[in-house]
């Protein structure tokens, strides 16, 4: 768990950086499933990142003042009620929310609409998630406009209305030791799950049945949630990269690719394995395999501080491309099947992004037009992947096979720790886990 203190710290420094306005933080809205049923509410990040509050119907408003007199934190929540308590859980209230999350002021959220025309009144500019629900961007005008009904009386407007995201990504972009904590966390209970799921794994299984083994594991441990759907994905499925049907059944013979993390207090680990269902890998798979965990180690070796986050990509690319030439699925020097794209064929996307409360986390990739350089701090995605359909100049031996080999990183002082080494990644190694099934 992140202490409450460390929110408190968060805006703090948010509000020293913003110097003067109001900041105004909702979280995400509740979501309708189908009739009266809703969808598990997960609370907005941003606005999780300034709080620690995970309830619905709450909005954070921060009071900056540049000129001496600090800043207020001001929680909008819902009322303390006994009776929808018995139908729907606890709630903490604003008296109780106000101590526990050490904000200055909290109110019920009934009183939003009136308030924030008056703590928007005389100030500069108003901050918010600009674009993020144009629901709430209309809300955001009115209380503006609310304030200029009142410019006989010498009530200024905010003259501008800014992107918050410009200073919040910034800071979720480096994680505190606390973070790195829970994402070590979640980084273990992610690994466990993947080494379930290769000892689960047989032949005639269908892949909902090992996502269900992923899932036991991750709610086991505490955590809250998967991080994002799984993908479990055999045979050439595996060659969609965002396949999350999950109901063919295992044959084998098959490779099966697992991209799934957990999701433990509000942070993710996102790991992929991939590996045979009958538990030996055949020369073919073996070579794709190889391949793609030595395109991943060159990428972990380019993560450090100063590298570009671009430079663990180009290792990948590089060593990717030299082994389809070695394998027959692409012709020519390296220089000219990476200058033309034709190693796109069969690896299409990028090697990485950043991680943190969101799977892809918030944070810029370039700076300047220039990839920026890695810090400290940061954490990443490292996933390089091999994807074979069928087609008329490639070997048949490598047709419907999808690999991809996935770890999350963080840069440290001196070079990178990999979160997710525990989870089997060699060859020797899952073919190992995988002959003691049901032992």
């Amino acid at each position: 768990m992140i202490p409450i203190k460390s929110f408190s710290e968060r805006r703090r420094l948010l509000a020293s950086q913003m110097q003067k306005g109001v900041a105004v933080i909702p979280t995400a809205a509740e979501q309708l499933r189908n009739g009266d049923a809703h969808f598990p509410f997960r609370f907005d990040s941003y606005f999780y990142y300034l709080t620690g509050f995970r309830e619905p119907e709450a909005v954070l408003v921060i009071v900056a003042d540049s000129d001496g007199g600090g800043s207020r934190h001001i929680l909008f929540c819902r009322e303390k009620d006994t009776e929808r308590e018995i139908w729907d859980g606890f709630r903490y209230g604003p008296d109780a929310a106000r101590e526990v999350f050490k904000v200055d002021e909290a109110y019920s959220i009934a009183g939003l609409d009136e308030m924030l025309p008056e703590l928007l009144a005389d100030q500069p500019a108003v901050y918010c998630l600009l674009g993020n629900d144009a629901a709430w961007d209309a809300r955001v005008i009115g209380w503006i406009n609310r304030v200029r009904q009142q410019s006989r009386s010498g009530i200024t407007v905010p003259a501008e209305i800014r992107d918050l995201r410009f200073l919040l990504d910034e800071m979720r972009l480096f994680k505190s030791r606390e973070e790195l904590q829970v994402m070590r966390r979640a980084a273990r209970i992610s690994g466990d799950a993947h080494r379930r799921a290769m000892q689960k794994t047989r032949p005639g299984m269908s892949e909902y049945e090992v996502e269900a083994e992923l899932l036991c594991e991750f709610r086991r441990h505490g955590a809250q949630a998967p991080a994002y759907t799984p993908i479990v994905a055999g045979g050439a499925n595996a060659c969609v990269l965002h396949y999350v049907e999950n109901n063919a059944r295992l044959n084998v013979g098959d490779l099966l690719l697992i991209d799934a993390g957990c999701e433990l207090d509000g942070y993710a680990a996102d790991i992929t394995r991939t590996f045979p269902v009958d538990g030996k890998f055949s020369s073919a798979q073996s070579d794709l395999y190889q391949l793609v965990l030595a395109a991943q180690a060159a990428a972990i070796n380019e993560v450090r501080p100063g590298n570009s986050w671009d430079a663990p990509h180009s290792a990948a690319v590089r060593v990717l491309a030299q082994g389809f030439i070695d394998l027959g699925l692409c012709l020519g020097s390296v220089d000219k099947v990476i200058g033309s794209g034709d190693y796109k064929r069969f690896y299409m996307h990028r090697t990485g992004h950043w991680l943190g409360l969101d799977v892809h986390d918030a944070g810029e990739y370039k700076q300047g037009g220039e990839w920026r350089p890695l810090q400290p701090g940061m954490t990443l995605t490292v996933e390089p992947g091999c994807y074979v359909s069928p087609a008329d100049n490639v070997p048949p031996h490598f047709w419907n096979m999808g690999v991809r080999i996935e770890d999350d990183v963080a840069v440290t002082e001196t070079g990178c720790e990999v979160l997710t080494s525990a989870a089997p990644k060699t060859v020797a190694e899952i073919e190992e886990l995988m002959q003691h099934r049901g032992k």
